[in-house]
């Protein structure tokens, strides 16, 4: 007799365990991220998480849904909610377990008042929709009911260890790695509230020093700022999630955001560059691109595209 359980972090390893013998090849799983994406993340819903146990007492399928929970400013929409990930057992497929899996989720988000369920995109996301190569994934979810939209790309730079990479920052700008968390976060406030804000304030609650965020300052005033990880981050980004592909140190760059009234200067390009060259004094060759439309704008400084997610949704 199958059973479903609700998600419980004794059952940890386990789903590990299934999410890598299924996917490690292309996205392998971390403790210590599925642990912050999925144990500690305050959005997790446990009421529409749900793990499908057999007899034998093995997990063979689950699913993780989200919904904003805390009572915050920055993330104010409460009629949306995400499926961060489901996944059975290739050996468990075709019995109806994914669909009762689903159903279940779905059913509690729309109990919490969901009218919009996105896959992926959730706070502390895995991805940003479903992999393009998951060609049978993305018709199952199809046939559900969800529907397709754009497609957003992971992109890549890999810089020779001897290569240079030159910034030069523009005029008037003063570059700096921010000591002071509280202008950065009022900033945010200003020009990019949410997400940018919400995940800000988390990185410092952390233990963030501010050695993850680049700014410019045009007179004394943050006009832009480019958020940065490697491996010694206090917080996993998710432009280095999938990391252990290579063997070597890997950093991110993004998210990166301009003041509006201070666009169409070049700075966008510019802080990009800035944050690159950061890491690359870290002694970081690989640099990762995450979650972005923005091919073209990225190709002018050599990234090119390494993953690709189709996004979806479904009215409920």
């Amino acid at each position: 007799m199958m059973k479903f359980l609700q998600l419980d972090v004794q059952w940890e390893s386990q789903v590990i365990n299934l999410w890598n013998r299924e996917l490690s090849s292309d996205f392998p799983m971390r403790d210590t991220l599925f642990k912050q994406n999925s144990i500690q993340d305050p959005s997790v819903l446990s009421s529409g998480s749900y793990l499908a146990v057999n007899e034998q007492d093995q997990v063979i399928g689950f699913i993780i849904s989200k919904y904003v929970q805390e009572k915050t400013e920055a993330l104010a929409n409460r009629e949306i909610g995400w499926i961060q990930a489901l996944l059975v057992d290739s050996h468990f497929r075709k019995n109806g377990i994914g669909s009762a899996l689903l159903e279940r989720a779905e059913k509690a988000l729309e109990k919490q008042g969901c009218k919009t369920i996105f896959l992926g995109r959730d706070l502390a996301h895995y991805f940003p929709g479903i992999p393009l190569q998951f060609e049978g994934t993305k018709e199952w979810f199809e046939k559900r009911g969800y529907q397709a939209s754009g497609i957003e790309s992971d992109l890549i730079r890999i810089f020779a260890p001897d290569e240079k990479f030159v910034f030069q920052k523009p005029k008037d700008i003063e570059v700096a790695l921010i000591e002071n968390k509280d202008e950065l976060v009022s900033f945010l406030h200003r020009c990019f509230p949410g997400r940018w804000e919400y995940e800000a304030k988390q990185y410092f609650e952390n233990g963030g020093t501010g050695r993850e965020f680049v700014v410019f300052r045009k007179n004394n005033k943050i006009i832009g700022f480019c958020r940065i990880n490697d491996p010694e981050s206090p917080i996993i980004g998710p432009n280095v999630y999938w990391a252990p592909l290579f063997n070597e140190r890997v950093g991110g760059v993004g998210p990166l955001g301009i003041d509006k009234e201070e666009r169409k200067n070049g700075y966008g390009l510019e802080i990009v560059k800035a944050g690159i060259s950061f890491l690359r004094e870290r002694q970081i060759n690989t640099i990762i691109i995450d979650w972005t439309g923005l091919l073209d704008f990225y190709k002018k400084i050599d990234f090119k595209v390494w993953k690709q997610y189709q996004q979806y949704s479904k009215q409920i």
